[in-house]
């Protein structure tokens, strides 16, 4: 059994080919921060398109908004946001660093300090980033950077209710940044001030929201499945009552076995009709969808699948990362499914001081990029073993060369990233070869 990288190689290797840098890097950084690169951006595109196909567009029940980031401040004093979206801090007694109290062993001294017995008790501290809106600091001028997603969708279900009489059950869907002023951010991309979601409300009728969120559960194990996250990697832990969010009647953590251990990677909820009844007081605003068959108007209920892109990428990348030996040295590549990796074919000459390899290859690339576009990569530094080391660990699935033997019969070497095998194929079947 092949051993699981360290968080160190995974975070060494997103730095090092592109795909994550450290955020304000030439400034000494910003804790919870992290700016995708060009290989980072792209892979996060792919999770994401992967999410909007399986859930989203290959549905007919699903409707997809972009709310605002900023929403007036009474949409989380009816959330319960403003008064209950709170860690349990504890603060070191001598160098005043501060934990949440669940990161912390008392029996241990400070990892800062190095001081004993230096905690002090535990207060709750609100999360939520607190801003003001216009030229003047007052208290009607408060507003928050969004911790979730999911309010943008609850203060549009009438919106989108009017404008579109859907039947129950639909969805309505959002990817979007959301801001938690975490106290310790770590773990790289785990626990992010700045963060991105994907979520989904289902709204259903009260009596029907065990039968829905039974599908939900499946089509989230199917959709970890399509992201290549091994099945014996995901587990499910029923939430207890004590440590559910006060909206949740029932919550299902779905963990993922991390580098540094087993942690959330995503949530599934039944909300009940906490939220809209909730707006809908705060409100006064009508909530209650009306059945077309003339049947009493009710709040629905809601099931929420909510996932983090950041943890996703993190699960994928830890999983994808494979090392073998080739040639008695160690080799490292990225084993990413071909539909998530953010290039999917590069393009070499043999050698890149040869003008007529140079211009075949040209051809060849020039070709593939008009149906491929931005997957297709051209590399023609150091040698071919170097460029071979450089595409597998970033998991381009092919690499083909262009060589003396193309300009004699128009064919090419195509290397899988997995086996390392070659083959000679037509440079006109390469298309159907390595989509």
């Amino acid at each position: 059994m092949e051993s699981k990288p360290t968080l160190e190689e995974v975070v060494s290797l997103c730095k090092r080919r592109g795909f994550i840098y450290q955020g304000s890097d030439i400034y000494g950084g910003l804790a919870g921060t992290y700016d995708y690169g060009p290989l980072g951006t792209l892979l996060k595109r792919n999770i994401v398109s992967e999410w909007l196909r399986f859930f989203v567009d290959g549905q007919d029940d699903m409707y997809q908004i972009d709310s605002a980031i900023l929403m007036n401040r009474k949409v989380w004093q009816a959330s319960g946001h403003e008064a209950g979206f709170n860690d349990p801090m504890v603060e070191c007694h001598y160098c005043h660093s501060r934990f949440r109290e669940d990161h912390v062993d008392y029996s241990k001294p400070c990892p800062v300090c190095g001081k004993k017995d230096s905690y002090g008790e535990a207060r709750q501290f609100n999360t939520m980033f607190k801003t003001h809106i216009g030229p003047i600091d007052s208290d009607e001028s408060v507003t928050y950077l969004r911790p979730e997603t999911a309010q943008g969708i609850f203060v549009n279900f009438k919106n989108v209710v009017d404008s579109f009489s859907p039947d129950l059950p639909f969805g309505i869907a959002q990817i979007g940044k959301g801001f938690r002023n975490e106290i310790s951010p770590r773990e790289f991309l785990f626990r992010l001030r700045e963060l991105e979601m994907m979520e989904i409300e289902y709204f259903v009728q009260p009596d029907k929201w065990e039968e829905s969120f039974e599908k939900w559960r499946d089509d989230l194990h199917a959709y970890f499945k399509r992201l290549g996250l091994p099945e014996g990697q995901v587990h499910e832990l029923e939430v207890p009552e004590a440590d559910r969010a006060h909206y949740s009647h029932r919550t299902i953590d779905f963990e993922f076995d991390f580098p540094f251990g087993r942690r959330e990677l995503c949530g599934l909820a039944y909300r009940t009709d906490y939220d809209l009844k909730a707006h809908q007081q705060a409100s006064g605003k009508d909530m209650s969808y009306r059945p077309k068959d003339g049947s009493e108007p009710f709040i629905p209920h809601v099931i929420e699948p909510s996932l983090g892109i950041d943890r996703l990428i993190l699960a994928v990348l830890s999983s994808a990362y494979s090392h073998d030996e080739q040639g008695g040295e160690k080799r490292v590549f990225l084993k990413l499914p071909a539909k998530l990796a953010p290039v999917k074919v590069a393009v070499f000459p043999l050698l890149k001081n040869k003008p007529e390899l140079v211009a075949k290859a040209k051809e060849v690339h020039k070709t593939l990029r008009k149906e491929m576009q931005s997957q297709v990569m051209w590399d023609d530094n150091g040698n071919i073993g170097k460029r071979y080391r450089r595409q597998d660990e970033i998991g381009t699935p092919y690499c083909v060369t262009i060589d003396f033997q193309t300009l004699e019969d128009g064919t090419v070497t195509v290397r899988d990233r997995d086996t390392t095998e070659q083959q000679r194929i037509k440079i006109e079947e390469l298309k159907t070869t390595v989509k």
